[in-house]
C-alpha cells in the first residue's frame, strides 16, 4: 500500500511512518508543502493519502479540494489538530472519506487508515458522536461557510489578526474585513470581537 503523509511537523510524519510500517505493509512517501503534496501525489497516486489541515501558507481544505480534481477516487484522510465538527463537516463534503483528530488512540487511527484504504469510510468515534448531536439540535449556521470562510475562521482562533491573515491568504485587508463581515451576517454575529471570541472557543482556547 502506497501512503503520502502531507504534514508540515517532521516529527508527525516521521512518527506516523514509525507507526504505521510495523503494522501495515505499506510504502510511504511525505510531503510538508502543497506543492510538494501535489507533485508527490501526481508521482505516486497513493492508495491513501494522510492530510493534515494546517499547512504553511495554505490550506488543507483548499488542498482537498485540489486532489479531488486531479483524482475524483483519491482515498483521503485528514488527520488534524481540529476536532471540531465543522472542520469535519466541510473535508467530507470536499471529498475526504474519513476523519480522525490527532489526540485519537492509536488503534483508531490505525481502522481509519484500513478502513478508507479499503474503499470504505471512517470517522473518529467521538467526532462523529458531537456531529450528530450538532444535527438533532439543527446547529447548521456553520454549514453556511465556504472552505475560505472556515479557514479564516480557524485562523482566528489561532490568534492572527485580520491583516496577518489577508497576508497569508494573499488578499487585501479590504478582502478580508469584507470576508468577516460576509461570516458574522452568516453567524448571526454583530460584533468582530464576537466572532474572535467564537473562533478561540471553537479551537477550546
Amino acid at each position: 500500500m502506497k501512503i503520502l503523509i502531507i504534514d508540515d511537523h517532521f516529527v508527525v510524519r516521521q512518527g506516523l511512518r514509525r507507526l504505521l510500517s510495523p503494522i501495515l505493509d505499506i510504502s510511504v512517501r511525505e510531503a510538508a508543502s502543497t506543492r510538494d503534496a501535489l507533485i508527490a501525489f501526481r508521482e505516486d497516486r497513493p492508495d491513501l493519502v494522510l492530510l493534515d489541515l494546517h499547512l504553511p501558507n495554505s490550506s488543507g481544505l483548499e488542498l482537498l479540494n485540489r486532489l479531488i480534481l486531479e483524482d475524483e477516487g483519491a482515498r483521503i484522510l485528514v488527520f488534524s489538530m481540529h476536532a471540531e465538527p465543522i472542520y469535519v463537516v466541510h473535508a467530507l463534503k470536499a471529498g475526504a472519506r474519513g476523519y480522525v483528530s490527532k489526540s485519537a488512540p492509536v488503534e483508531e487511527l490505525v481502522t481509519a487508515v484500513r478502513r478508507v484504504a479499503d474503499g470504505g469510510q471512517y470517522i473518529e468515534r467521538e467526532i462523529a458522536s458531537h456531529i450528530a448531536l450538532m444535527r438533532r439540535v439543527g446547529n447548521d449556521s456553520f454549514q453556511r461557510l465556504t472552505t475560505r470562510e472556515i479557514d479564516i475562521m480557524r485562523l482566528l482562533g489561532d490568534g492572527k489578526d485580520l491583516r496577518a491573515i489577508a497576508e497569508l491568504l494573499g488578499v487585501s485587508y479590504k478582502t478580508m474585513a469584507n470576508a468577516c463581515t460576509v461570516i458574522k451576517g452568516k453567524l448571526g454575529i454583530p460584533r468582530t470581537a464576537d466572532l474572535i471570541r467564537l473562533a478561540f472557543d471553537m479551537h477550546g482556547k
